[in-house]
């Protein structure tokens, strides 16, 4: 089957099991969801969710989470991977989005990805989920799925980005970001997967991935 075919018929079934696919992340303006999706990098959205309620009590703006101290910072978020690193990340692009932006959120790109501890991936998540820009971020969940399903040659996310945004209509990508993670997470686990059952990679993975990867989940041997 042809890439592009693939991704039609993928889009019709994620859309169909997904119609309107929620945001995990828990958030209620486009500061703390740039906050929660940093925290989210290295940590499940679950974790995340544990650890921004009382953060956010402290302080879900940028003015008051400027006001605070690092290492209080650190207190609340002590559970989520790389947490020394993102508390004085988020210190500090507090502090810029005072200084710089009006102690709002920027709502393109290049801002978003020169403030501390905002990747690109980060600055799409926000740009789509908090403005409703055409965006496809892509996480483990998009990029494994993407290179079993041959959509990607998976050599990288930015080869797998550039890879989905070709195949899928713009008007898709910030649903179909959603849906390929709740897919992945619900149906197409990286370990453990019988790929000749599921319901994309059955007939999207090639008969050789489907060996591969039976007898590294230790299933049939090639």
């Amino acid at each position: 089957m042809k890439r592009q075919d693939k991704a039609d018929r993928a889009a019709v079934i994620l859309g169909r099991l997904y119609p309107d696919p929620p945001i995990p992340l828990q958030h209620d303006s486009p500061f703390t969801l740039l906050i929660a999706v940093l925290l989210s990098a290295q940590t499940t959205d679950a974790r995340v969710n544990l650890v921004t309620p009382g953060l956010f009590r402290r302080a879900r703006t940028a003015r008051k989470m400027a006001e605070l101290e690092v290492k209080v910072i650190l207190e609340q978020i002590r559970t989520c991977g790389l947490a020394p690193k993102k508390a004085k990340a988020i210190r500090d692009l507090s502090q810029i989005l005072i200084d710089k932006h009006r102690s709002r959120v920027p709502d393109d790109f290049e801002s978003l990805e020169a403030l501390p501890g905002v990747g690109h991936k980060t600055a799409s998540v926000v740009m789509a989920q908090a403005f409703g820009v055409a965006a496809f971020p892509v996480d483990t969940h998009i990029h494994r799925l993407a290179a079993r399903w041959g959509l990607s040659s998976g050599k990288n996310v930015e080869k797998t980005e550039a890879d989905l945004k070709k195949l899928f209509p713009e008007r898709l990508w910030n649903d179909l970001h959603l849906q390929f993670i709740y897919f992945g997470r619900e149906h197409c686990p990286a370990r453990g997967h019988d790929l000749s059952t599921c319901k994309i990679c059955s007939w999207a993975a090639t008969a050789k991935r489907i060996r591969e990867e039976a007898c590294k989940n230790g299933g049939v041997r090639k």
